[in-house]
């Protein structure tokens, strides 16, 4: 029943499906809204390549700084993450505390 999987005219019959659910109208402006979503992803990836590469080149040029031994340093805006809170067994006014004798 399933040995070939999808078919010529499974295709056909969900690209009918899409476009009695959303219209012909729309496919057009999803389509130019997903293109253009690729290109700023494709255009943002590209830009944290190019600012990789500096920090690459400066310590390849100088292994034997402690730049280069250190940690990586994050960039200047990044804030600081707050603490982890520890959790705390919260009761209820109406419970009262069971003893263990009996």
């Amino acid at each position: 029943m399933l040995r070939n999987g999808l078919e010529p005219w499974h295709l056909l019959v969900v690209l009918a499906v899409v476009i009695l659910l959303f219209g012909s109208k729309k496919l057009p402006e999803m389509a130019r809204g997903l293109g253009k979503s690729m290109r700023i992803l494709k255009a943002e990836t590209k830009a944290l390549r190019e600012d990789d590469a500096p920090a690459a080149d400066a310590a390849a040029a100088a292994p034997g700084t402690a730049q280069s031994t250190a940690a990586p340093q994050q960039p200047a805006d990044a804030q600081a993450r707050p603490a982890a809170v520890a959790p705390t067994n919260i009761t209820k006014a109406t419970e009262t505390p069971r003893s263990t004798t009996a």
